[in-house]
């Protein structure tokens, strides 16, 4: 299987649930967005599909 580079970033996330959950008749708080955003990171480091990498900068 080939690998390839992807980044994802939580913010990113926050702002994509964001749009959907309005869509949706939902209206979510940043504090929300973040823990949502937070969990699904965590839930692709879990199954293996991402590896986190860390920024030494």
């Amino acid at each position: 299987m080939k690998e390839i580079e992807v980044f994802i970033d939580t913010e990113e996330i926050a702002e994509f649930f964001f749009h959907e959950l309005v869509k949706r008749g939902y209206v979510p708080n940043e504090g929300e967005l973040e823990e949502i955003a937070d969990i699904t990171f965590e839930y692709l480091l879990d199954k293996c599909i991402i590896d986190e990498e860390v920024d030494n900068e």
